[in-house]
């Protein structure tokens, strides 16, 4: 059978741990050859770009000794990215007010928009949300957000942000003795929230991973630790369903994809606030692309034509 493949393109997926490229060959969606760095955004923003250019570079190496047209580089960043590719935001990853997209160009065409919204059309048209009308896409790893698809395209809001799902605070007042707290969904069940908390709980880890690890383990604390995050991020995805009663619920990232106990408390957490008894069954999987959904999305809005 011949290769139907004729065009690639890269993606790279900017987040605050790790960045992932790969070359990634269309109409299929195959990933042809992939990178993967430390971010250490605490270096700044100029240093960061540099080290993504960097792989851009290493795979269009790769891209040569392949006989396919190179359509272009698609990045996805963890950051606010508006609907003209203008990184709006500066939390983690210090773009905002550089020339990101002229960078970049160096190289061919290229789009720059949010992480969460390329993985989520990734998972639209290679992953898990092929068959669905509808779902929304959470991410879960340094960060916490939300995206809904409809018809094959996540919807970015009228000015990029319609992504923000944990980071801002929920106000509430204690009814036992009134004081004001500020929660944030992000600092509480977020891969660095969940290590954050199990060390000041006298754990050792450096990672979510090694939290995970712990618990199956049968450390008290960190299973303690899993449960809770997994329960808050239930509620908050509950929420989502409520509002925007989705097909489907597609959840990916490095925390996202760990399983064990904090995805059956997330799933248990998710149906138990579900309001409307026709919704509280929605299916509710995992990334089909695993931790590869951004960069295949990245890359998808250049070489995939989507």
């Amino acid at each position: 059978m011949s290769n139907p493949d004729t065009r690639c393109a890269v993606g790279i997926d900017v987040g605050g741990t790790k960045i992932a490229a790969g070359l990634v060959a269309f109409p299929s969606g195959c990933v042809l050859s992939r990178r993967k760095i430390a971010t250490r955004p605490e270096r700044g923003g100029e240093a960061v770009l540099t080290d993504a250019l960097a792989l851009v570079e290493e795979l269009l190496g790769d891209s040569r000794d392949m006989d396919l047209d190179f359509a272009g580089v698609g990045v996805g960043v963890a950051e606010l990215v508006d609907r003209e590719g203008r990184v709006t935001s500066d939390h983690t990853i210090a773009w905002r007010g550089i020339e990101v997209g002229e960078r970049f160009g160096e190289f061919g065409p290229v789009v720059i928009d949010a992480d969460v919204r390329t993985a989520a059309l990734g998972e639209a048209h290679f992953g898990s949300g092929v068959a669905l009308g509808s779902f929304v896409y959470v991410s879960v790893g340094t960060g916490i957000g939300s995206c809904l698809v409809r018809d094959g395209r996540p919807w970015a809001g009228a000015r990029g942000n319609a992504l923000i799902m944990a980071s801002s605070p929920l106000t509430t007042v204690c009814t036992e003795c009134n004081a004001s707290t500020h929660p944030i969904l992000e600092e509480f069940a977020s891969g660095p929230a969940i290590v954050k908390r199990f060390k000041a709980a006298g754990g050792r880890a450096d990672s979510g991973e090694g939290v995970f690890d712990a618990a199956g383990s049968g450390n008290e604390e960190a299973i303690g630790i899993l449960v809770s995050s997994g329960n808050a991020l239930g509620v908050s995805i509950a929420f989502l369903v409520n509002v925007l009663d989705p097909e489907a619920i597609v959840v990916g990232g490095g925390i996202g994809l760990a399983g064990g106990i904090y995805w059956d408390r997330l799933e248990s957490s998710m149906r138990e606030h579900i309001w409307a008894e026709s919704s509280r069954a929605l299916p509710i999987v995992e990334a089909g692309l695993g931790v590869d959904s951004g960069f295949v999305g990245a890359a998808a809005r250049i070489g995939g034509e989507v």
